[in-house]
């Protein structure tokens, strides 16, 4: 029977019935590691009890009210995210590409609520992925989410990643901000190095211009701190999250200092689901345990124990593998064959990962990994590249 889904999609011929930690079972009962987390949404795996009962409890009292009332667990989220972060306040959406329509807008408003309503235009850097609105294809700049969907939306303008002259030729009397990654994601796992988030923050003083930071797929705990910019010490002035920070509930937030939120005042922006009683129970519930003691240093240790296999992997299967990028539990691998290819060779040794840009696949596994997960990834990873490099070897014969 024809599907009645849109088809925007090119899905994977297995449907997933359940799942327990990091793993999930097919239809058929077939049992596969996850190292794709959902693309980095399962943060803390499937089925987390303390995630279950949080959500379940909060589904037997009240599931939405909407923004014309308080809503004491969003106060309360809100409150433990600035606590922990450079921010003074937060507004919750959906997903990460509204947590950036927020942030876009920001930044738009702030330079209008100062007497600069000429000042809107975002320096954004190529091969970014903001999300998938008018807007964010936009600053994304990448023409496959733009083509064929009219007049790109003006006011973004692209730049190589790396290149420091071409950034700072880049701004104008007309630029408000720069958006940037901490690690581009969709582009390819590409950290930007800490001395260069240091320079933008700089950069962004000397002018009068705002920093935003995209963390939707960095964040929460993803690189082994809470957000990924702690690791430069730079802070920017806006953020936006989402993926992780649900744990698999949809959930976005942009988060931002007082001043750089100054034009936002009621009316200016709103959402009807953002920061909903159920959304909010099950983002307080992740946060008691990503910030639990210990839980950060250990994504840091799996991390590394992870990078450590692979760089094992690189050397047993050099024709495959180019290199391995990433920090944390957000890494990748730069791939000598297709990553589609991979990434199928993967699913066939009952291992799930990412493709991405730039010919790489990401390994977003759930937090919560163990070391003997890690040791079974790398053993099916192990194998896929092994069948791939067979098939090299045959095609060069």
């Amino acid at each position: 029977m024809t599907s009645a889904l849109l088809p925007t999609y090119a899905r994977a011929p297995i449907a997933f019935e359940r799942g327990e930690g990091a793993w999930l079972e097919a239809r058929g009962g077939e049992r596969y590691l996850d190292f794709g987390a959902g693309i980095a949404v399962n943060a803390l795996g499937h089925t987390h009890p303390h995630l279950v009962a949080a959500l379940t409890e909060q589904a037997g009292k009240l599931w939405h009210t909407s923004n014309l009332f308080e809503i004491p667990e969003g106060e309360r989220l809100g409150r433990r995210l600035v606590d922990a972060t450079f921010a003074d306040v937060a507004f919750f959406a959906n997903s990460g590409a509204e947590a950036n329509e927020a942030a876009i807008k920001m930044a738009r408003k702030y330079h209008a609520a100062g007497g600069h309503p000429e000042r809107f235009r975002i320096i954004t850097i190529e091969g970014a992925f903001h999300g998938r609105t008018l807007a964010t294809i936009a600053a994304g700049g990448q023409q496959k989410y733009i083509e064929g969907f009219g007049p790109k939306v003006d006011g973004f303008d692209q730049v190589p990643f790396g290149d420091h002259d071409a950034l700072r030729a880049a701004i104008g009397p007309e630029t408000a901000a720069i958006l940037i990654e901490p690690i581009q994601g969709e582009g390819g796992v590409r950290p930007v190095p800490p001395q260069c988030l240091r320079g933008l923050r700089a950069l962004c003083d000397e002018h009068g211009i705002l920093l935003i930071m995209d963390e939707v797929q960095t964040g929460v705990g993803r690189t082994g701190k809470l957000f990924a910019y702690e690791w430069a010490g730079a802070a920017p002035d806006i953020m936006s999250a989402a993926k992780g920070i649900g744990g698999g509930f949809p959930l976005g937030v942009c988060l931002a200092t007082a001043e750089a939120a100054r034009g936002m005042t009621a009316g200016s922006h709103g959402t009807t689901f953002g920061g909903n009683p159920l959304a909010m129970a099950v983002g307080n519930a992740v946060l008691d345990v990503v910030l639990s003691d210990g839980f950060l240093d250990h994504v840091q240790r799996m991390g590394l124990i992870l990078k450590q296999r692979l760089a094992a992997l690189q050397d047993r299967h050099p024709s495959v593998i180019a290199d391995i990028r990433g920090e944390g539990l957000m890494l990748g691998l730069k791939l000598h064959v297709p990553n589609t290819a991979f990434t199928a060779a993967a699913r066939d040794a009952h291992l799930l990962v990412i493709p991405a840009g730039d010919n790489v696949v990401r390994l977003l596994p759930p937090l919560i990994i163990t070391e003997a997960d890690v040791a079974e990834a790398v053993t099916r990873l192990d194998t896929a590249a092994g069948r791939l490099g067979t098939r090299l070897r045959g095609a060069a014969e």
